[in-house]
């Protein structure tokens, strides 16, 4: 498809003062959501993500034991919805992992620069596949996007859809780095017409990561294709959610502009690897007396 016209069929306007403005009308006032309920359903939409450069075939094993054996300590809540490794060590949570329903993410692709060639890149993914990953979290080309080469963005992401099948794909859009919000726009309507199934802010290597402001923008091209196609695209910020707070007005974001029906794992998650220990801490402030801090993950 000729790639100005494929543009041409969405009509949000990025009017930053009016986004702002939105923004913060949404997620003014968090207070109503502040609850065990909340905090629990939004530990259940998390992508527990290990992503250094220090990382082993043991910090894996490490991570699989703990989500497995977490129900055993927290009964009452939800279990993560996936784990997110590099493609190395893909196999290692494979082979440990025994939770039903936890989903294996690798980020691959040329993460997290994209500056490689498009063909390292479709077999990187190809190889994450092989070894087990369910989900693949690749980041777009933004260098090239901002050099206004918008179809070798679009044709690089559908090549590495076609290598995905039907395993989801995750695209980041590294917002953070993109400029403006036009094209933090593009970005998302290049991304979705492309193949994603979900569109994810940041790889949480730059600054800034994820926004509130670039989460709305991206949320409002996933709302238009919806209402146009049917079709649900997905949603992950990811990058500097570390708190309760911070992760409730994404929470609201969302809730807000795309409804109930995207607060479940299969189209909304949250990229980090601070968050669950935090959620732990305030469930049990708001849920018992218990004071001693919880450092399980």
């Amino acid at each position: 498809m000729d790639i100005k016209e494929l543009l041409s069929l969405y009509k949000t306007e990025i009017v930053n003062s009016e986004i702002e403005k939105e923004v913060k009308k949404i997620t003014g006032n968090i207070s109503a959501i502040y609850t065990v309920k909340t905090l629990k359903t939004i530990f259940g939409l998390i992508d527990l993500t290990t992503l250094n450069n220090t990382d082993t075939p043991e910090t894996a094993k490490q991570f699989a034991e703990n989500v497995n054996n977490f129900k055993t300590h927290f009964p009452d809540m939800p279990n993560v919805a996936a784990i997110c490794v590099y493609p190395t060590l893909v196999e290692y949570v494979k082979t440990n992992l025994n939770t039903p329903g936890v989903k294996i993410t690798s980020a691959a692709g040329g993460f997290p620069s994209s500056q490689t060639f498009i063909d390292l890149k479709i077999e990187e993914v190809k190889r994450a596949v092989e070894k087990g990953a369910d989900e693949i979290d690749t980041v777009i080309s933004a260098g090239t996007l901002l050099s206004g080469d918008f179809q070798t963005v679009y044709e690089e992401i559908k090549a590495i859809k076609t290598v995905c099948a039907d395993k989801y794909l995750k695209v980041i859009l590294e917002s953070g780095s993109l400029e403006n919000l036009n094209n933090v726009k593009i970005a998302s309507i290049l991304a979705i017409e492309a193949g994603a199934d979900f569109l994810k802010t940041s790889t949480e290597k730059t600054i800034p990561a994820s926004t509130l402001e670039a989460t709305f923008v991206m949320s409002l091209v996933i709302k238009e294709y919806f209402e146009r196609t049917g079709k649900k695209i997905g949603i992950k910020p990811a990058g500097c959610i570390a708190d309760s707070e911070t992760a409730l007005k994404y929470f609201l974001l969302i809730k807000n502009v795309l409804g109930d029906d995207w607060i479940t794992p299969e189209y909304f998650r949250i990229g980090t690897n601070k968050l669950p220990n935090k959620l732990l801490n305030d469930i049990s402030k708001m849920s018992s007396e218990r004071k001693e801090e919880i450092i399980y993950f």
